[in-house]
C-alpha cells in the first residue's frame, strides 16, 4: 500500500471498530443454570451486561472480528512514517495521525451550526477563541474533525488537534501551544479542554496570548456551565459560543438519516441513533443507559463546574447537598421529577377531557368507564411512588437553582401558557430538549405502574389497552412541546405560547407583535382528519377574546401526522413537513 492507501485503510478501520463491541464474554453458573454476560471496561470500572443465550455466539464473532482489526490498526500505523520531533507535554495529534483521526468522519453529513465554526477558521476574526460545547453525544468532536477536512492542504499541515485528560494543566497546554506557534502551527483544537482542573480559572490565556498573535483556537468540552463561567469572567466579549446540545427534528432526519416523529420522540437528542450517518448506538434505548447518560452527561457535569469554578465558590444553595455527597443524586432527581410531573399531567388530561364530555360510542362506554378508573388511580399511584423515591428532601431553593442550571445546559426550555379571560394569570411548560430523555422516563414510570398487582388483576387485553392508550398520550404531548419549542426557537422575533380558556385550548399561538396579527393552532397526535379536531379554533368566542387580546387571525391549522391538505378552510399540515419547513 502507498501512503494515501495505508490512511484510508486506517480509516475504514476505525470506522469498523466504532460499532464493534470490545470486552469479553463471561458465564455464571447459578444452581445449574448458565448465565452469560458481555464483560467491558469503563472509566476503569469493569462493567457487566446479561445477555441473552441465542445472542452468544454473534457478540463472540463481533468482538473476535474487533481484535483483528486492532491488531491490524497497530501494524497499520506502524507503516505510517514518523512525524516530526516535538516534545510535547500532552496527547497532540498533527500530521498523518491526524489525517487518519478526521477521516473517520469523511462519509458524515453535517450539522447545520457548522457554518458558525466555518465562518471562524476561514474569515478574519481575530482575538477570539470559538467554544464549541454541548452535552455528551451531540457532535462536538465530529464537527471538529469534519471542520479539520475542510481544510486546504497547505493548512492541514498547520493543524492540530490537542486530546485533554484531568491530568494535564494549563502549564502543560501553554507549553504544547508555544511549541506549536514555533514551529508555524495555526490551527489547534483542543478536545474537552474543561477536564483542566485550572481551566476556568485561566481560561483568558487562550484569547489574550493565542488568539491575538492570530492562531485560530477552537475549544470543546461538555461542561458547559464551565464555559459559562469562563464566558462571565475569563473570556468576555473575547469568544464565540456554539452549543451544540439541542438537535432539532430537520438534522435528526438530515444528518442521522432517520424519520419520522415517533422516531425522533423515542430516541432524539443525541447524534447516537445509527441511521446512515452515525454511530449505531443510543442513550435513550433503556431505561438504565438514560438514567446512565443524565448521571454522567448532566448530574456530574453541573457537579464538575462547580467544583472546578473559584473553588466551588458558586455552589451557592448546593454546597450542604455536596459536602454531605448528595448533589448528583439531588439533580438526577430534579430532573426525574420533571418528567414525573409530565407523565401525571399526561394522565390527569385524559382523566379531564373524559370528564368534559368528548363524545363517547354508548357501545364502548363501559370500556371508557373502565379506563377512567384506571387512570384516577394511576394518579394516585403517581403521587404515591413520587414521594417513595424521594430519598433526599429538595428545597425550593435548590430546585431553582438546579433548574437555572439545567437552562443553561440547553436541557430545559421554558413556554409561555397564557390564559383568557384571566389575562393576569400566566404559568411556564418545562420542555425537555432531549426528547428521547423524557420519553424513556415517562415510559419507565407507566411500565412501572402497570406492575402493580392492582392493575394485574386486568386481563392481558385491559392491560396492553390501558399502557397504549397511556404511551399514546404521552408521544402526542410530547409531539406538541416539540412544536412549541421548535417554533419558539425559529421564530424569535414572534411571540409563541399556549392559550388556555375556561374550557378548551388553542395547542399553539404564533403572534406577530409588529403588525398585530397570530395564527392559530391544533396539535393532533393523529393521521386522520375529524371535524372536532379543529372545533376550539373555530369557536367564535374564543376566536373573538384572541383578537381582542393579541389581533387578527391571519391563519387557523391543526398539525398532525397524516398528509398536507385543506378542511373546511383550515389548513392541515403534516407535523414532519412543519418542522423541516421552520
Amino acid at each position: 500500500m502507498n501512503h494515501e492507501e495505508i490512511i484510508a485503510r486506517i480509516a475504514e478501520i476505525e470506522r469498523e471498530i466504532a460499532v464493534l463491541p470490545a470486552g469479553g464474554v463471561s458465564k455464571k453458573n447459578v444452581h445449574g443454570k448458565v448465565y452469560y454476560y458481555h464483560r467491558t471496561t469503563q472509566n476503569g470500572k469493569r462493567m457487566e451486561k446479561y445477555v441473552k443465550a441465542e445472542d452468544v455466539d454473534e457478540l463472540k464473532s463481533n468482538i473476535e472480528k474487533r481484535k483483528k482489526l486492532e491488531k491490524e490498526l497497530k501494524k497499520l500505523k506502524q507503516c505510517m512514517p514518523k512525524e516530526k520531533n516535538l516534545d510535547f507535554k500532552t496527547k497532540v495529534i498533527i500530521g498523518d495521525r491526524l489525517k487518519s483521526l478526521v477521516s473517520i468522519t469523511r462519509n458524515y453529513k453535517k450539522r447545520e451550526c457548522i457554518q458558525m465554526l466555518r465562518d471562524y477558521i476561514f474569515k478574519d476574526i481575530d482575538d477570539k477563541v470559538f467554544i464549541l460545547y454541548g452535552l455528551r453525544r451531540t457532535g462536538k468532536t465530529t464537527l471538529i474533525r469534519q471542520i479539520i477536512l475542510e481544510l486546504p492542504e497547505s493548512d492541514f499541515n498547520k493543524a492540530a488537534f490537542i486530546q485533554v485528560t484531568s491530568r494535564d494543566s494549563l502549564s502543560d497546554i501553554d507549553e504544547d501551544l508555544r511549541l506549536l506557534e514555533k514551529n508555524g502551527y495555526k490551527y489547534v483544537f483542543l478536545d474537552e479542554v474543561t477536564l483542566m482542573e485550572d481551566f476556568i480559572e485561566g481560561a483568558a490565556l487562550f484569547s489574550d496570548i493565542y488568539a491575538s498573535s492570530g492562531m485560530k483556537i477552537v475549544l470543546s468540552g461538555t461542561d458547559s456551565l464551565g464555559f459559562a463561567f469562563s464566558k462571565e469572567e475569563q473570556l468576555y466579549d473575547r469568544c464565540i459560543m456554539l452549543h451544540t446540545t439541542f438537535i432539532p427534528y430537520r438534522e435528526f432526519e438530515n444528518v442521522l438519516g432517520i424519520y419520522g416523529i415517533d422516531e425522533y420522540i423515542r430516541y432524539g437528542g443525541t447524534m447516537s441513533l445509527g441511521g446512515i450517518n452515525y454511530n449505531a448506538s443510543t442513550p435513550f434505548s433503556n431505561i438504565k443507559d438514560t438514567e446512565e447518560y443524565i448521571n454522567t452527561s448532566i448530574a456530574k457535569n453541573i457537579q464538575h463546574s462547580l467544583k472546578m469554578y473559584q473553588y466551588g465558590g458558586h455552589f451557592r444553595q448546593l454546597l450542604d447537598l455536596y459536602e454531605k455527597g448528595e448533589l448528583t443524586n439531588v439533580i438526577n432527581r430534579v430532573v426525574e421529577d420533571m418528567n414525573h410531573s409530565f407523565t401525571k399531567s399526561v394522565v390527569e388530561r385524559i382523566t379531564a377531557n373524559n370528564l368534559l364530555g368528548d363524545r363517547v360510542d354508548p357501545i364502548n362506554i363501559r370500556k371508557h368507564m373502565e379506563l377512567d378508573k384506571v387512570t384516577s388511580g394511576i394518579q394516585e399511584m403517581l403521587d404515591i411512588l413520587n414521594k417513595e423515591e424521594q430519598s433526599v428532601d429538595i428545597s425550593d431553593a435548590h430546585m431553582t437553582q438546579i433548574k437555572e442550571y439545567l437552562s443553561i445546559l440547553d436541557l430545559i426550555k421554558e413556554i409561555d401558557l397564557e390564559y383568557l379571560p384571566k389575562v393576569n394569570q400566566k404559568r411556564k411548560i418545562v420542555v425537555v430538549t432531549q426528547p428521547g430523555l423524557r420519553y424513556a422516563q415517562a415510559e419507565a414510570i407507566v411500565e412501572n405502574l402497570l406492575l402493580d398487582e392492582k392493575f394485574q388483576e386486568l386481563d392481558v387485553q385491559k392491560r396492553t389497552r390501558i399502557l397504549e392508550r397511556l404511551l399514546s398520550e404521552i408521544r402526542g404531548r410530547m409531539m406538541e412541546d416539540i412544536i412549541l419549542l421548535e417554533t419558539k426557537l425559529a421564530k424569535k422575533d414572534k411571540h409563541v405560547f399556549k392559550l388556555q380558556f375556561p374550557i378548551g385550548e388553542f395547542d399553539m399561538v404564533v403572534q406577530d407583535p409588529k403588525t398585530l396579527s397570530c395564527e392559530i393552532y391544533e396539535i393532533k397526535y393523529s393521521n386522520q382528519r375529524v371535524r372536532k379536531q379543529y372545533r376550539h379554533i373555530n369557536d367564535e368566542e374564543k376566536c373573538a377574546m384572541t383578537t381582542h387580546r393579541y389581533g387578527n387571525i391571519t391563519g387557523r391549522y391543526v398539525i398532525y401526522r397524516g398528509e398536507n391538505a385543506e378542511m373546511d378552510n383550515i389548513q392541515y399540515l403534516n407535523v414532519e413537513d412543519y418542522l423541516k419547513s421552520l
